[in-house]
């Protein structure tokens, strides 16, 4: 799982300093912090902030450079320090290691060096954890095969199932940008939206991004769709990069709910997804989608192992095709079974109240915390005991002889 880490930099040189800049943004384990133009003023800067490395560029002053690193050794010790120079004299690298510095990358620094330095310090300095001492954030995308397969309505459960343990802190961008309504689902009408924070994101810290969410009684964060459809032009993968990437650094987990468009920024969503599900029905238009899909992804370096299909709504009248049929039409394993409940369903969408509080016993609930928890490594809440009878419980609609693998739902015909 990546981590996120806070980086706050130093170069008097406007020049160098964006370069600095345009190389952190393009990584997706680090957020820019804060940035500074001044070797006096750093040591302020990074009180002021929760930066976790900092990054000082030599070139302007290596003796001023040195001497600001050997004091914010002294002041900020759980602060690791990384020294950038254009320099490969060999006693200037010598002094600044001496000096408290943990790693010496040479100017003009490549963005694959930066991260494996960060990576060596993340290992070193946090034991493979983030700051915090958690985890890094996961980042679940989910991508439905048509329209009407019930994606928006599990990527809202699924994330109010994970909020529903303490221990983690969830977010839900709603990037269906023309006809997205998880606000819809929740009852909510956000005072900030997608396009608000797009367009506000160089000048955002934590802090402000969080009052800019909509926080649902769930403990669910939610970032919704634009209001006006034009404003779905003002948002640039660029814009979702780092706004994801505060994001990464808040939550635990990360819900992106797309469009069916499969446009740039939903493609920008998958590619950066730990999981990608993909909510299908047991219909041959569904199912053909799927394959289609997948073939696409195949493409792209790494997504299609990202992929986890999800069956939505089985048990949705006689006329289904059968779990083992859907599996050998997708060449593909099916990951997890949503169990079919069109009375509750429509109740929680009709009410803006979601299933773990309308519901918390339906065996759709059930079924949908368990696949948090499965998603999570974890549970989603409750003891394990309590998971276990869930599972049981909701597994027990399917007639006898069905059996599943590994804790998914995979029943046979």
């Amino acid at each position: 799982m990546s981590q996120v880490l806070r980086i706050a930099i130093v170069d008097p040189d406007d020049a160098t300093r964006g370069a600095l800049k345009s190389t952190l943004l393009g990584l997706d384990t680090i957020w820019l912090e804060a940035e500074c133009s001044r070797y006096a003023f750093f040591s302020d800067v990074i009180t002021e902030t929760s930066a976790e490395i900092g990054l000082v560029n030599l070139d302007s002053d290596p003796d001023e450079g040195v001497k600001l690193i050997e004091s914010l050794t002294q002041s900020h010790p759980d602060v690791a320090l990384l020294v950038s120079s254009s320099s490969t004299d060999g006693s200037l690298i010598l002094r600044t290691m001496r000096a408290g510095a943990k790693e010496f990358l040479t100017q003009p620094m490549r963005p694959e060096e930066l991260a494996a330095a960060v990576h060596r310090i993340a290992r070193s300095k946090f034991g493979g954890q983030s700051a915090g001492g958690r985890s890094g954030c996961k980042v679940i995308t989910l991508a439905g095969a048509t329209g009407g397969v019930g994606s928006t309505s599990l990527a809202v459960n699924l994330g109010c199932a994970l909020a529903n343990n303490p221990q983690n802190s969830v977010v839900l961008v709603d990037l269906d940008l023309a006809v997205g309504d998880a606000d819809v689902f929740l009852d909510t009408i956000p005072e900030y939206t997608l396009s608000d924070v797009a367009q506000n994101v160089s000048r955002l810290d934590f802090t402000l991004l969080k009052r800019s969410l909509t926080k649902h009684s769930s403990g669910l964060y939610l970032l919704p769709r634009p209001v006006a459809l034009d404003d779905a032009r003002l948002i640039s993968t660029d814009d979702l990069q780092r706004m994801f990437g505060l994001l990464k650094a808040t939550f635990t987990h990360l819900i992106i709910d797309t469009s069916k468009s499969f446009s740039k920024l939903d493609m920008f969503a998958l590619e950066m997804a730990t999981d990608v599900l993909m909510i299908t029905q047991l219909d041959l238009p569904c199912l053909r989608n799927v394959v289609r899909l997948m073939m696409a992804f195949g493409e792209v370096d790494g997504l299609k192992e990202k992929l986890r299909v999800v069956v939505n709504r089985v048990g949705h009248g006689s006329g289904q095709i059968s779990i083992k049929k859907a599996q050998e039409t997708l060449g593909h394993e099916v990951y997890w079974q949503v169990p079919n409940d069109y009375r509750v369903m429509v109740e929680v969408r009709n009410n803006g109240v979601p299933l773990i509080e309308q519901a918390p016993k339906a065996v759709i609930t059930q079924s949908i915390g368990q696949l948090a928890a499965g998603l999570s490594g974890g549970e989603a809440s409750g003891s394990e005991s309590d998971v276990a009878t869930k599972k049981a419980s909701w597994l027990s609609i399917w007639p006898a002889g069905k059996s599943t693998k590994g804790g998914e739902a995979a029943a046979a015909e």
